[in-house]
């Protein structure tokens, strides 16, 4: 079911509206490497990524990530830093964390991974981990909290974990949990105070801080500015006033490029309305009136134009352009300097 090829309707907004917008080099700090074989439920034949991994993606190989990279960023570079899907309990960690440390080491050692976690986990068995795969973070996820929808930070990556990754200078990947996301007062107060607690651990937040429209990062900007230790990604905000708040509100020094493949190569648009955002896909809409183009681009092609149309009012300079797609993030990931034994 995979639907790579550009179409005419790709190829013009690539070459109209984005050619000039993204690098020769990127540095993509937002994409999964994985095995759908490695979500140990036996259901997951008909469970809830049977439609979109199982039918789509079901093993992204470094390769793969090539040939998508190659077909919607033509003639650009692109180094990664990659972790696995989470996929919910049971998942295979292990598994998981060997398949992409050896996928990674395919880029040469100019890209990188993180790790699974799940809190359970042992400050030594992460430490452990680390340095058996030689990653370079970790990535927890709400999955494997108690409580997956409302939980805070801790309920997914225990203060034992953080601390490996503030002694050992990692870089932690996190998608926030609770409702309301960044917004939520609890999810401010537990990344001022952890961010200040363990300065070495290296903070992204994920999705904008998981503020797919404007309101949530809106809220949490004049608090979070200023954060040494945290950095923010844009990988699959399709909202050009989410991108705009971000860049304004934490300074666009702190924001870098994620595609958060392998969602960006599918198409449709991640949109927003009340304090919600949905995937808006070829198959859960109506085509609508007949005197438009109906048809979708990728949803990387969506993101990427929320990028740059949110950037109009600070007027990316072409040395800040280059740095969102790739200084700050090379630059982060030079910072770990923990190596696999």
């Amino acid at each position: 079911m995979r639907d790579l090829d550009p179409t005419d309707l790709d190829r013009q907004i690539w070459e109209d509206e984005l050619a000039d917008f993204v690098p020769d080099k990127v540095f993509d700090v937002h994409t999964h490497i994985y095995r759908w074989a490695f979500d140990l439920d036996p259901n997951r034949l008909s469970g809830p990524f049977a439609s979109s991994i199982g039918a789509y993606f079901p093993e992204v190989t470094w390769e793969l990530a090539d040939e998508v990279d190659a077909t919607l960023f033509p003639g650009r570079q692109i180094e990664r830093l990659s972790f696995p899907f989470p996929f919910p309990n049971p998942c295979d960690f292990e598994g998981s964390n060997t398949y992409v440390a050896a996928e990674v080491a395919k880029g040469g050692g100019s890209s990188r991974g993180l790790m699974l976690v799940h809190p359970g986990m042992s400050a030594a068995e992460v430490e452990a981990e680390i340095r058996r795969t030689g990653l370079i973070g970790l990535k927890p996820y709400r999955f494997y909290a108690a409580d997956p929808v409302q939980c805070r930070i801790t309920d997914m990556l225990p203060e034992e974990q953080i601390a490996v990754a503030d002694r050992l200078g990692l870089i932690i990947m996190m998608h926030l949990g609770k409702r309301d996301a960044i917004a939520d007062p609890e999810n401010i107060d537990d990344m001022v105070r952890l961010s200040e607690k363990y300065p070495g651990a290296k903070w992204v937040l994920a999705h904008c801080a998981r503020s797919y429209s404007a309101w949530a990062i809106e809220k949490a900007a004049a608090r979070l500015r200023g954060l040494s230790n945290v950095w923010y990604d844009t990988s699959t905000v399709c909202d050009s006033d989410a991108l705009d708040a971000l860049y304004t509100g934490v300074g666009v020094e702190r924001v870098m490029y994620g595609s958060d493949d392998m969602i960006g190569p599918m198409r449709g648009k991640y949109i927003t309305y009340g304090r919600a955002w949905a995937y808006l896909s070829p198959t859960n809409h109506s085509m609508g009136l007949s005197h438009c183009d109906g048809r979708m681009t990728y949803i990387r092609y969506e993101q990427l134009r929320a990028m740059k149309r949110g950037a109009r009012q600070i007027g990316l300079s072409t040395a800040q352009r280059e740095a969102l797609f790739y200084g700050t993030a090379r630059a982060l990931v030079d910072s770990v300097t923990i190596r696999k034994l």
